[in-house]
């Protein structure tokens, strides 16, 4: 039976192109890139060459990347530095949505312990944060406002260049993390008007273990991580050379075919909306349709525990999600729908959809052909009427 993966959020294959270069890192350049002779040099030139690629892809300099070990580091990185620089001043509040990654409400939560105030911004059935909601927030005391550019588990684009101007008017540093919008659609830091910027490699068929924070030059940034002084000091311990390299190609990939893979997984994943609200009954769309990145969809599936309906459609051959990989194993209802305001049920009976470069016309036909039958089983087994 062939497999259709259509967790493409969690994480996305390597690219071949990728995998050849990664190989040939491994075999042929191991020097240590601190190394002043040319083994260490070679190294060097091929994460300078990396780190050009991965700027482009979201219109910055190279000079302003910063490699760092995956993207809930880049976050944390962004947010702990920028606390740690401004601890002995006045300003002590954080600023987040309440449908943040883990990685940036959790590092809320940390700094909250050690006498941060912290405010989540609130979301209606939208899933998009408001302008409003953000000046109604920020107050002289704000240090720094996160906001998402994509949320990984509905796939809305919030509206990050208007959030990051409310930001600046009251001097607080600005973080987006953009690892589920890098590589997706379009980015330039300059139109964004963020300081911080956080990607990772796996998200765009690189490696895993590899992500880069973009921090706009200039800023105070105190570094967590001590030690050498790799990455212009913000980041210390030898670099993974062959997992940096990997991700420039990567981001070069990416960039160079966002936008006919934008317009080919959009229809995709419109065929598979629209195949599913049409033959499976009691499901709806979460958050808004647009503006959304273009691989993603959240449907819930009412008096189907999601769950059930996960490993249900990995028996057939497909293989879904129900949210954040990060998440994965709890049986917490997803924070992103309970903070849109859904009810319990609903915050429980959602899957996620991500395609990728791989998937067909053909997967998508299968998917909405196998669905009626596997929901309807399941609903079978609760034996209570659909919600209207």
């Amino acid at each position: 039976m062939a497999r259709i993966y259509l967790d493409h959020n969690a994480t996305t294959p390597p690219s071949e192109a990728v995998i050849d270069r990664m190989g040939a890192i491994l075999r042929e350049e191991f020097g240590n890139p601190s190394s002043v002779h040319y083994f260490g040099q070679r190294a060097k030139a091929a994460i300078d060459e990396a780190r050009t690629a991965v700027a482009a892809l979201i219109g910055a300099d190279p000079g302003e990347i910063v490699f760092t070990g995956s993207g809930t580091e880049g976050d944390n990185l962004a947010i702990r530095g920028v606390a740690e620089a401004l601890e002995g001043g006045g300003r002590k509040h954080l600023i987040a949505s309440a449908i943040e990654h883990e990685a940036v409400l959790n590092t809320l939560k940390a700094l909250g312990r050690r006498g941060w105030k912290t405010t989540l911004l609130p979301v209606d059935e939208s899933g998009i944060v408001s302008p409003d909601a953000l000046t109604s927030a920020i107050d002289q005391d704000a240090a720094l406002v996160s906001v998402m550019h994509a949320n990984n588990e509905i796939g809305t684009i919030q509206p990050v260049a208007e959030l990051a101007r409310i930001a600046r008017e009251r001097r607080a540093v600005f973080h987006t993390d953009a690892v589920q919008s890098a590589g997706k659609i379009p980015i330039d830091v300059k139109t964004l008007g963020v300081d911080l910027l956080s990607i990772s490699a796996h998200k765009f068929y690189g490696p895993k273990g590899v992500g880069a924070l973009w921090i706009r030059r200039g800023l105070r940034l105190q570094a967590p991580i001590t030690g050498g002084k790799q990455e212009r000091n913000r980041r210390a311990g030898t670099e993974n050379v062959a997992g940096i390299v990997g991700m420039g190609v990567a981001a070069r990939e990416a960039l160079a075919k966002m936008s006919d893979e934008a317009t080919r997984l959009s229809a995709l994943r419109d065929r598979l909306e629209e195949g599913v609200l049409r033959h499976v009954t009691g499901t709806s769309v979460n958050g808004a349709r647009a503006p959304r990145v273009p691989n993603t969809t959240n449907i819930s599936f009412d008096r189907t525990e999601a769950e059930s309906l996960l490993i249900a459609l990995d028996l057939a051959g497909i293989a879904v999600s129900t949210g954040s990989a990060c998440s994965s194993g709890t049986l917490e209802p997803s924070h992103v729908l309970k903070a849109m305001g859904f009810p319990a049920h609903r915050t429980q009976n959602s899957i996620r959809f991500s395609l990728g470069s791989h998937n067909t016309d053909a997967d998508i036909d299968r998917v909405i052909a196998a669905l009626p039958g596997i929901v309807e089983k399941l609903r079978n087994l609760t034996r209570t009427p659909v919600r209207a």
